[in-house]
């Protein structure tokens, strides 16, 4: 919070000042707020940084945001009305809205992708937030799914099912890419308001709902985790900063024991990784692999759902 108040005011520091923090904010403060599901903060501070990093392209991207926000308003509308219209006669409580993506997300895309901001097709995403009691949340949340993909082609490759296994800052929701009208493809989000809560507030809404469960779960895990390295931490400040930031802020990809349990992984992590995940002593005497029924070298990178 205080990060986010010092980004909000920078306007009135010296140049270098200004490079400095917001440089800090994007390397520390924005990831970490990511891994706390805080997502409003860190799009915000992402932004922030962004506005002071790469002045130019911030601001062309927010020109031309605005200047296709009518014609963006237009064809939300356009899209939701029949996904409205069968969640009503099918008697679903639920809010369905347009939102825009982030311009720091946006500007990430141009350059990943290598294409101009009028070929970024996500420019928002639709989102369908349901009224269901716990235990039925998975249920209705595939129902709704099957609504749209009825009135939507989906993109098979696209779905993200993070109600089956939730991220591990916390985060719940179904997310699809269908094709809309004009041949446009569209992301569609889909979670309860108890899924909504977490997402906006992170950690504070998640122990609101666990409170009462003795389960230890990856939160406390992971508090637990960085808890050890704060207080033995014996190396120097910017060796500090590297391993939190590879060990605690690395975004995961989820890999499957055979007996379908689940690891969770930094994001280039080798089968090796996955070995010494296991235990020290699998790590250490592995000599190779097999993933997805292939043998593979121990440096074999692994991704989601291996």
């Amino acid at each position: 919070a205080d990060r986010l108040h010092n980004m909000r005011t920078l306007d009135f520091m010296k140049r270098e000042k200004q490079l400095k923090i917001a440089s800090e904010t994007i390397w520390v403060y924005a990831p970490l707020a990511h891994r706390m599901g805080l997502y409003s903060i860190k799009t915000e501070l992402e932004d922030l940084s962004m506005k002071y990093m790469e002045p130019e392209a911030y601001r062309d991207i927010a020109k031309k945001l605005s200047e296709t926000k009518r014609e963006r308003t237009r064809y939300i509308n356009e899209f939701i009305r029949p996904l409205r219209e069968k969640l009503d006669r099918s008697g679903f409580k639920f809010e369905i809205y347009g939102r825009p993506k982030s311009i720091h997300s946006i500007w990430n895309k141009i350059k990943k992708k290598g294409v101009a901001f009028e070929e970024v097709y996500d420019l928002f995403a639709i989102r369908v937030i349901l009224d269901s009691s716990q235990e039925k949340e998975k249920e209705e949340c595939w129902k709704v799914y099957s609504m749209i993909t009825d009135e939507y082609t989906p993109s098979p490759e696209r779905l993200r099912d993070w109600l089956s296994n939730p991220k591990s800052n916390g985060y719940e929701a179904l997310h699809t890419t269908v094709m809309g009208p004009q041949g446009r493809w569209v992301e569609v989000q889909i979670r309860t308001k108890r899924m909504n809560e977490i997402a906006e507030k992170g950690l504070a809404a998640h122990y609101k709902y666990k409170e009462g469960s003795a389960n230890e779960d990856r939160f406390d895990k992971w508090f637990g985790q960085i808890r050890e390295v704060i207080t033995s931490q014996d190396t120097d400040s910017v060796d500090f900063l590297q391993d939190f930031k590879t060990s605690f802020l690395a975004e995961e990809i989820y890999v499957y024991t055979p007996k379908g349990d689940v690891k969770m992984l930094p994001v280039g992590s080798t089968a090796l990784d996955f070995a010494f995940s296991i235990h020290s002593a699998i790590g250490s005497k592995c000599i190779g692999a097999k993933v997805n029924h292939k043998l593979v070298p121990i440096s074999h990178k692994l991704r989601s759902g291996d």
